[in-house]
């Protein structure tokens, strides 16, 4: 294992950015999101969820897919170029490392999202322990490890020191690229495994971390889906659809037409949200005619269908987001928990 003191971490992003993209949280305007990294972007890697999750790296909110141009009666589609350009993502937390392994599993699967797949051949990970886990986390009720991330790269900071594990190929190239920056620590793994102790603890005391999913699987769906409780907790639902654009999982999205002039009519896709009563149009109408329909989709197919379809892996990472951006509080916890109640748990 390798470490880097966190005064040297501007030199360690100039390694980096010199050879390869980079895409890590920048601080603007008084929020924190990941962004292409420069000279004078104000890093902060010390907050712990960037109000947006870092899968529009892979996922972007916005990209075309390519253009129509006319030229007298003739007519050209130009397909948009696939990502060539390697890039590093720096920062992640596990949640989010998790988000973009639940996206692997609807764009990497046949018909493959090429688009997405040249990020994903492109993209290295470096993801980033959570030193100190807030009340609206609760990961570890899905099966990850917020101590002890999944990805190319694992990093820890703990104290002036950032300590770093390469776990992948992608993470050994890329350690071997910022080597002369890194220096062998042969105290590291101890010190590394305190600090997962100490994550340990914190998490345990969190309130949602002992939140149980007990009766959400594919097995019930029928019996989820008429449940009467879904009557009355949709209500407070202003269909803002902020949930879905903050949440590291949500991929729904819409394609459209824009009319760029002379540059003729590009075709892009955006991210769109469940919870919009135009999601879904068609000739005919929409097929879900209510928010209550829509707002029972949105954690149907997190807690049900996704799971059912998916050898049991949830399309939630309990990151927090939804509970703390929610204007009603109507976050996927409360929604679990109401059901949890209906059925005599206390």
């Amino acid at each position: 294992m390798y470490k880097i003191a966190k005064e040297n971490l501007t030199a360690l992003f100039q390694k980096i950015a010199a050879e390869q993209e980079l895409y890590l949280p920048v601080r603007n305007e008084g929020q924190v999101n990941f962004a292409a990294w420069s000279e004078d972007a104000q890093v902060d890697i010390d907050t712990l969820k960037t109000v947006k999750s870092p899968k529009d790296a892979f996922f972007p909110q916005s990209e075309t897919l390519y253009t129509c141009v006319r030229d007298g009666k003739k007519i050209s589609i130009e397909p948009e170029a696939l990502k060539e350009q390697d890039f590093v993502v720096f920062g992640m937390r596990a949640c989010d490392v998790r988000g973009v392994e639940v996206l692997d599993k609807v764009f990497l699967v046949d018909p493959l999202d090429t688009f997405y797949a040249a990020r994903r051949d492109h993209g290295t990970i470096v993801a980033l322990a959570c030193h100190e886990p807030e009340e609206t986390c609760f990961c570890k009720v899905f099966g990850i490890d917020a101590a002890d991330p999944a990805a190319d790269v694992a990093t820890w900071m703990i104290g002036e020191d950032l300590y770093w594990k390469p776990l992948t190929e992608k993470g050994e190239a890329l350690t071997k690229a910022v080597a002369d920056l890194l220096t062998e620590d042969a105290a590291a793994d101890e010190t590394v495994e305190k600090e997962k102790e100490a994550i340990h603890n914190i998490i345990e005391q969190l309130p949602y971390t002992h939140l149980s999913l007990e009766g959400w699987n594919g097995d019930v769906l029928m019996e989820k889906f008429e449940d009467p409780l879904w009557d009355d907790l949709y209500k407070p639902c202003l269909a803002c659809g902020t949930c879905t654009f903050v949440c590291p999982t949500c991929q729904c999205y819409d394609i459209k037409d824009y009319d760029a002039g002379k540059n003729g009519v590009q075709r892009y896709r955006c991210w769109d949200s469940c919870m919009y009563s135009d999601f879904t149009m068609m000739a005919h109408g929409n097929n879900r005619k209510s928010q209550k329909e829509r707002f029972r989709q949105r954690f149907m197919h997190k807690l049900v269908y996704f799971p059912a379809n998916n050898d049991g892996m949830y399309s939630c990472v309990g990151c927090g987001r939804c509970v703390e951006k929610c204007p009603e509080s109507l976050n996927i916890v409360k929604v679990i928990k109401a059901f949890a109640k209906q059925g005599g748990e206390k």
